[in-house]
C-alpha cells in the first residue's frame, strides 16, 4: 500500500524533472501545492498554461517572448552594434538584470556537449554567423558559462567567428570556475561583463 496518493507522487515525479530540483524540494513542492487552496493552485496552474500559450521565440534572437522580434530586439535605444551569445534564455535574463549590458543578444539554445547528444549543428551557431553577416555587427560577447562544455562551445564560436572580421570578447573571469550564470550575482556579472576581455580584434 502506498505511503502516500498518487496524485502526490505524480506531481513530485513531475517537478524533480525540472533542472534543479531534487527529489526531496520536489516533494515539498508538491506538498505545499496539496495545501493551498484551490484558487492559489488555480492561479498556478492558468499561469503554467499561458507561459506554453503565449511564449513565442524571437526570430532574430531566439529569446523567449510574448512578440516577435522581442522586446530586447525591438528596443531602439540598444547598441546594435554587440551581440552577447548566451546558452539559454535564462542567461539572458541574468546579464539583463545586472543591468551592465545594452546590446543585443543571440540565444544558442544550450551548449555543445557530445555525451549529451548535443552537437553544433543543434545550436543556433549557424543563424549567429548569418546575423552578423546581414547586420552591422562590430563586436560579439561570448557569455557562455564558465565549465567545460562552455568553454569547449566557445572555443568553437571563436572558430566559427574568426573569417567574419568582427572583435571577439569574453567575459571576465569573475565568475567562478563551473558556475552559472543565472545563478550569479547581479554585481558578479556586472564586473564579468565591464571586464570583459577582447579574444580578437
Amino acid at each position: 500500500m502506498a505511503a502516500q496518493s498518487e496524485s502526490i507522487e505524480q506531481l513530485t515525479a513531475e517537478f524533480a524533472r525540472m533542472p534543479g530540483i531534487g527529489k526531496r524540494t520536489a516533494a515539498r513542492l508538491a506538498f505545499h501545492v496539496q495545501s493551498v487552496s484551490k484558487e492559489e493552485a488555480g492561479r498556478l496552474v492558468d499561469a503554467i498554461r499561458a507561459v506554453k500559450a503565449k511564449s513565442l521565440t524571437c526570430s532574430h534572437c531566439f529569446n523567449v517572448s510574448e512578440t516577435d522580434p522581442c522586446p530586447v530586439c525591438s528596443d531602439g535605444g540598444r547598441d546594435r552594434s554587440m551581440i552577447c551569445v548566451v546558452e539559454r534564455v535564462s542567461d539572458l535574463a541574468a546579464i539583463e538584470a545586472s543591468g551592465s549590458y545594452r546590446g543585443l543578444y543571440h540565444v544558442l539554445g544550450g551548449r555543445i556537449a557530445p555525451l549529451d547528444g548535443v552537437y553544433p549543428e543543434n545550436l543556433t551557431i549557424s543563424r549567429l554567423v548569418r546575423r552578423i553577416k546581414k547586420g552591422n555587427i562590430k563586436e560579439v560577447v561570448i557569455a557562455t558559462n564558465p565549465d567545460t562544455e562552455g568553454d569547449s562551445t566557445a572555443h568553437h564560436l571563436m572558430q566559427e567567428l574568426a573569417p567574419l572580421g568582427v572583435a571577439v570578447s569574453a567575459l571576465a573571469r569573475g565568475m567562478p570556475v563551473g558556475g552559472q550564470l543565472e545563478h550569479a550575482a547581479k554585481n558578479t556579472l556586472a564586473g564579468a561583463i565591464k571586464g570583459r576581455q577582447r579574444i580578437r580584434n
